[in-house]
């Protein structure tokens, strides 16, 4: 059996402004009504306040209130680079075309595949490290409910689905990307001990279930600068009324409005010093 590669080193975790606010909130309702029983109501309504919020910041993609999130490159890294990012695969019919259609490009991209996909179709993981790309973690199941998740069963998704992809590219993921984007404040404890970083995306164009490549392509090119991240699909992508996967429309035009404005696409593991560039 192939050895996994080593782990990444854990991150220091720091309690967003947020999440302090909810543990000083929840200590001081604690210590009042401990003292003034009869102020439960206003305990209860601070206290259901501040869960609306999490709630919020969970539902938000791009919310930093809940810890780092990457919605966009560095600004060290922004200068001249965008990051496109490819979700749900790997696809035994769509990803070979997306891998394609980036080598003629001479372009880069990270694919935040699902943990059980990539058990199925371990040969396309491979073939998207070796042709320079980068795989990272998009969950084991991908399931729809994973922002209800507690801390042991998330743990237990992100954990599962890093060392399945390791195994099969020889690479530990370095980001991921939570399901749909919604999470709660129990992830980037986990995240931080194993060395991952939350991506979310600049702007997306909703290609699972828009059918409309010219929308999507307009969604994601238009105002396009450095220093941004995109989101399409490989996976669950949708099909345009001829039956093209909508990535297939839209990716080349993407492309080519990134080469026209001088911009050239990177992983974003190449940012933190990975191999793919």
């Amino acid at each position: 059996m192939t050895a996994l590669p080593p782990a990444q080193a854990s991150r220091q975790w720091h309690p967003a402004p947020l999440l302090q606010a909810t543990f000083a909130l929840h200590a001081g309702a604690l210590a009042v009504l401990a003292v003034q029983p009869g102020l439960w109501p206003w305990g209860l309504g601070a206290l259901t306040a501040n869960h609306l919020a999490l709630t919020a910041a969970g539902l938000w993609p791009r919310s930093r209130s809940l810890g780092p999130n990457w919605v966009r490159l560095p600004p060290t890294a922004a200068l001249g680079h965008i990051a496109i990012t490819i979700d749900d695969g790997p696809d035994p019919e769509v990803t070979p075309e997306v891998l394609d259609l980036l080598d003629r490009f001479d372009a880069r991209a990270s694919f935040f595949c699902i943990g059980s996909k990539a058990q199925r179709h371990p040969e396309l993981c491979w073939e998207i490290v070796r042709r320079g790309h980068a795989v990272e973690n998009h969950s084991q199941h991908h399931d729809h409910r994973f922002a209800t998740l507690g801390p042991r069963r998330m743990a237990r998704e992100i954990q599962t689905c890093q060392e399945n992809l390791a195994a099969l590219t020889g690479q530990r993921p370095w980001f991921f990307r939570a399901p749909a984007g919604l999470r709660n404040p129990f992830l980037e404890p986990i995240l931080a001990r194993q060395g991952l970083h939350l991506a979310s995306w600049t702007r997306r164009g909703y290609d699972t279930r828009n059918r409309d490549a010219e929308d999507v392509a307009l969604r994601l090119t238009n105002d396009l600068a450095a220093g941004d991240i995109l989101l399409l699909h490989d996976g669950n992508a949708a099909r345009t009324l001829a039956g093209v996967p909508v990535i297939m429309a839209v990716l080349p035009r993407l492309l080519e409005a990134a080469d026209a404005a001088g911009l050239t696409t990177i992983t974003l593991r190449s940012v933190l010093g990975g191999s793919a560039s």
